[in-house]
Parts: C-alpha cells; sequence; structure tokens
C-alpha cells in the first residue's frame, strides 16, 4: 500500500492504519529500537507506541515522508527508554559508545534555549549531511542515527571494521569543522 494511503487510513479514523503500518514499517520501526535498546521486549513496546503516537498525531499532521516520520518517533522512544533503562543501571553496550563518539564533535544541550539549539543543530547536521558522498552520509547515519554497531556497518557494506571507524571519524573531524564554521560552538 502506498504511504498516501496509509495517511489517509490515518485520518479517516480506520483502524486498518496500523495494522497496514506495521506490514509496511514495521521491520523498519523495530531494528531502530533494537539497535538502541538491545532488548526484544523493549523494542516491540516502542514499535507499540509507534503506533500509537502515530496514530495520536494523524490528524492533525499529514507527514510528506512517512517512513521519516515513523523512524523519528520510534527513534525518540527508544532513546527516552534508553534513558530511563541507563537511569536504573541498565542498558545497552554499542549505543553508549557511538553517543560518546559524536560527543566529541557536537556541543552538549543545556539551558533555556535548549531546544533552538538543538534545532539550529539538527539543521547544520543535515546541511554538512548533504556536503558529504553518498557512502559516508550512509555509513554516518547508520552510526549516529540508527545506531548500528560498527561490526553491523562493516558487514552491511562489505568493509573492514578498522575502514569504518577510520571514515567515522574522518566524518566527525569534518563535522566538527562544519559546525565551527556554521558558529556553532563544539
Amino acid at each position: 500500500m502506498e504511504d498516501s494511503q496509509i495517511i489517509d487510513l490515518y485520518w479517516a479514523r480506520s483502524e486498518q492504519a496500523v495494522q497496514e503500518t506495521d506490514t509496511k514499517y514495521g521491520s523498519y520501526c523495530r531494528a531502530i529500537a533494537h539497535n538502541i535498546l538491545k532488548s526484544f521486549e523493549d523494542s516491540e513496546e516502542c514499535v507499540a507506541d509507534t503506533w500509537l503516537r502515530a496514530w495520536n498525531a494523524m490528524p492533525p499532521q499529514r507527514p510528506s515522508v512517512l517512513s521519516a516520520f515513523l523512524g523519528r518517533i520510534t527513534r525518540n522512544l527508544s532513546l527516552d527508554r534508553y534513558k530511563a533503562a541507563r537511569a536504573e543501571k541498565r542498558g545497552g553496550d554499542s549505543f553508549p559508545a557511538a553517543l560518546d563518539e559524536l560527543s566529541e564533535c557536537v556541543p552538549a544541550m543545556g539551558g533555556v534555549e535548549q531546544t533552538m539549539d538543538e534545532r539550529e543543530l539538527g539543521q547544520a547536521i543535515d546541511r554538512f549531511l548533504r556536503t558529504v558522498p553518498e557512502k559516508q552520509c550512509s555509513l554516518f547515519l547508520r552510526r549516529y542515527w540508527y545506531a548500528e554497531s560498527i561490526s553491523q556497518i562493516a558487514a552491511r557494506y562489505s568493509m573492514k571494521e578498522n575502514t569504518v571507524k577510520s571514515v567515522l571519524f574522518r566524518t566527525r573531524e569534518q563535522l566538527r569543522a562544519f559546525l565551527q564554521k556554521e558558529g556553532i560552538a563544539v
């Protein structure tokens, strides 16, 4: 089923919308959640919560790219669950490493203007990613958006793990320079 038809089902308040969404995007959203949470049960709960959030958001929202809309919801829910689990001294292994790597070139957030700063930072990272070659962009997104491990990325792209690490390191350095040039304190 086409995305526009699925969105129309949400707008019509048809329960078939959730079924069609799960059929088309269930694996995608489960992969995002599992890469962050490393728990089948928690991932399933996040995906179910994603469908509920999508149901509550449409209407009034009409996403232009349904996969990105659902992926963002899943990722945010997974990050919230991850933070809650980490506060209770639980958590996965590769996601903290990815966050640590990225923290070297992205400024820490905090304070009153946090939301605006986060939006500006997100837009700057988006602009940066449009300047790098497609494969480099894909590796960056796989690691820092989808929270895939180095070994998963290496297997996906038939690369050595050290090569993936090198590309990601160079990309982070380029990002740091780009953000400094944009006037974003690193």
